[in-house]
This record gives structure tokens, sequence and C-alpha cells, in this order.
């Protein structure tokens, strides 16, 4: 039985919210050092320019948790959509840099509940041997905008725009933003939530709609969980019998970022200006990059429901250990530049088929309907706030210590979250939400 069109549409929908994600992320890479020119800013600066979205994203992930339980994933996206268009608009017309931060936070409070209700839509939409691909499809789009950013900062570079080039680079993003609040309207509510919401009627004619090959069934096992839970809009997640949740969610959140992932991102044109490549040919790598986290970002959410989630976080902890510490090696030593891009491309590679493709499927499984939003709350946050911490500091590491530095903490960490992974991660491939529940929410 193949996924019919309805939900197709619901998923890819739902998805298009981790491209935007991308895009405003790392489109400031193009940016930056136009901002840092035109408003004379120090490296302390110019890591709060960059970090200052992430400070948005963290208090956004947390926010989204009880607010889409309160409203439902799609009435909340939709809100995450409107955030988008004002930042876009906001950060291409800002007039000084005080209102350049403003509309970038902004930007980040939609990246933050966007990474939590996408996939938690996602996945409480998708049936039990389809979901790790389906929720997959958020990370790919991220991915996705990721490289469409490099390529739109390329394109826009070479038009040679002058004193403007910036705000283009920051402003296109507005185009696809409205295309995903259009889409939005489009699409049906979450049978779990409403199921949650005693809307009976509505989560069964939305099972039916979704292709369920039972969908009395599937909503009895729904209206089960949700009893034992004993789930209203007011539980709390942060309790103890959430603990192995929450430590599972909270610490692949942490680990996605203590990896690096996004600080390479951001300051990919700054990383290759170090090894002596001018500023277009750092433009095009971080191209080459981009579509290398794209191709391998496909190929995990292709082997992620049989492999296993905990497979491939072995081995791209594995893989991308060795390749921090040969760029950390590159740049201890001055020489060998030609390799840095090799290593970059592999451990993205690397990073992409592991972590990229797992993180956001992993945290919108652990957790109980009753609390599914706001546990991917509390991972998201942990995830935006370790990245705020590190986008915000990597500039400041490198001026006052060496560009070695942080690759050398990059990989240290990796190692760290193999064992982690080796020792308390559970396998949670080929089991519905509900079965997954009674495992890992602990009473005692």
């Amino acid at each position: 039985m193949r996924p019919n069109a309805n939900l197709m549409k619901a998923t890819l929908t739902g998805a298009l919210g981790g491209l935007l994600f991308g895009f405003d992320t790392v489109v400031i890479a193009g940016a930056i050092d136009a901002l840092v020119n035109l408003y004379n800013l120090s490296p302390q600066n110019k890591g709060f320019t960059v970090a200052i979205g992430l400070v948005g994203t963290v208090i956004g992930a947390l926010g989204a948790g009880q607010i889409g339980q309160r409203l439902g994933s799609r009435e909340t996206l939709r809100l995450t959509a409107v955030l988008y268009v004002v930042s876009a608009a906001g950060c291409a017309f800002a007039w000084n840099w005080d209102a350049f931060l403003v509309f970038r936070f902004i930007g980040g409070l939609g990246i933050g509940a966007s990474s939590v209700l996408g996939p938690v839509y996602i996945a409480e939409l998708a049936p039990a041997k389809w979901r790790g691909r389906f929720v997959a499809l958020f990370q790919f789009n991220v991915v996705f905008g990721i490289m469409t950013a490099y390529m739109s900062n390329y394109v826009i570079r070479t038009m040679h725009l002058g004193a403007t080039e910036w705000r283009w680079q920051v402003g296109v993003a507005g185009i696809p933003a409205v295309g995903f609040l259009i889409m939005l309207f489009g699409i049906p509510r979450s049978p779990r939530w409403s199921a949650s919401k005693n809307r009976i009627d509505e989560a069964l004619e939305v099972l039916k709609m979704m292709g369920d090959p039972d969908p009395e069934a599937e909503l009895a096992d729904i209206r089960s969980a949700l009893q034992q839970e004993h789930a209203t809009a007011h539980e709390r997640v942060f309790q103890w019998k959430y603990r192995y949740p929450l430590f599972l969610a909270i610490s692949i959140g942490a680990f996605n970022q203590l990896a690096g992932i996004n600080a390479i991102l951001y300051y990919i044109n700054d990383i290759f200006a170090s090894a002596g490549f001018s500023q277009l040919s750092g433009d095009q790598q971080a191209i080459a990059i981009g579509f290398t986290n794209l191709i391998f970002t496909m190929v995990g959410m292709s082997v992620i429901d049989k492999l296993g989630r905990k497979t491939l976080l072995l081995i791209g902890a594995a893989g991308t250990a060795s390749c921090l510490a040969g760029v950390a090696w590159i740049f201890h030593t001055n020489a060998h530049h030609g390799m840095l891009v090799w290593l970059l491309i592999t451990y993205i590679a690397f990073f992409a088929l592991s972590q990229g493709a797992v993180i956001w499927v992993y945290i919108g499984e652990v957790f109980p309907t009753s609390v599914r939003s706001k546990g991917q709350g509390a991972g998201s946050a942990s995830h935006w706030f370790m990245n705020a911490a590190i986008a915000g500091s990597f500039p400041i590491v490198v001026h006052s210590v060496s560009t070695a530095s942080p690759f050398v903490f990059f990989a240290c960490m990796t190692v760290v979250q193999f064992l982690t992974v080796l020792f308390f991660f559970p396998e949670t491939k080929g089991q519905t939400l509900e079965e997954l529940q009674r495992k890992l929410v602990r009473a005692e």
C-alpha cells in the first residue's frame, strides 16, 4: 500500500516549514560580512548578529509547544508563516543595526516554532511504517533550504548589486514564506490532537483521509493512550515520569549542535577565507557543501526505517569526529588547505545521513500525545540554546584563541555523543507512537 494524495499533501506542507527554517538560518552567511563593514561590528557584535536569531528560536521552540497543544499544530504553523514573512521584509528594509536585530529575532521565533510543530504535525499524521521517512522530509526541506540559501547568496553576489546586495540576500525568503502560509489553509488538523480535544468524528475523518488501513482501530488505540495519560491541555512535560523521553530529546538536541554543524554553516565563508579562498570561491564551496547535505539527507531518509535511528547516529558520530579532527589538524598546522573542502564535505555527508535525518524524527517519537508538542519544544529549545551559544562564541574563540580550537572541541563532543547513544538511546523504528509511549514513560 502506498501513501495517498491527502497524506502526501499534508506531509509536504508541514515539511515546507523546514525549507524556510533552513533558508532563514544560514542566509546570514552571505550577508554577515557586509553587515560587519556597514556597521563596523566587532567580533563580539558579529557573533551577536548571528546569535540573536537563535535566541528567538529558543523562545519560539519553548513557546510553540504550549501554543501547539492548545491550538493545534496546523493553526500554530500559520502563525510561524506570518513571522517568516514579517522577518524577511523587515530584515530587507532594516534602517539600522538595531532594526535588523529585531527582525532577525522575529524570524528566529518562527524558526524555533516550526522546528517543533512541523515534525510533530507530520509524526501525528503518518502511519508507523512510514513515519521515519515522512518526518525526515522536514529535515530534507531544512537542508534543501540551506542549499537554496547558499545558491541564492551566490547568484545575488554575481549580480553586483552593490550596497543593496545583502538586503536582497535576506529579503528573498519572503517569497516561499507567503507560499507556505497559503498552503497551510489546505490541510487538516492532526487526528491525535483532535482526539485529545474529544473531537472524535473529526479525528476519524482525518484518519480515513490519510488512508489509514483500519482507522477505527487506530482511533481506539489513540484514545486508549490518551486515557492512560489522563491527557489534558494542561499536562506538564517536566514531570518525573517523562524523565527518560526528556533526557533523550534534550541530549540529542544538544549533541546536534555540539557537533559544530551550524557554526560551520553560518561561518562557512569565514572558514574558507581563513584557508585562503576568495569570497566567490567560498560561495561556490558552500554550494558544494549544501548539495552534499541534501544528497546524504536523502540517503539517511531512505534507510532510517531499515537500519534504524540508533545505528545511523552511531555511524554519523564516528565519521564526524574523524573529519572534525582532520579540520582541526589543518588549521593547527596551517598546511594542506586543499583537503579542507573534502574533509568538510565528508563531515557534512556523515552528519546529514545520521543526526540530520534522525533528530526531528526521534524527538517527535519519544513523547506521548498529551505532551508531544511540549516535549518537542524542550528538545528543540536544547538544540537552539546550544546553537545560539556556539554561534555567538565561535568568532570570539577564533579571534582570541585559534581557528583550530572550536574544531577540537566539536570532535571531542561527537565522541561523547557516540558513547551516550551507544549506552543510553533505545531504537524506535517500526513501533507506533502508542507502543513507544508504553515503553518510554515510567510512572515509578
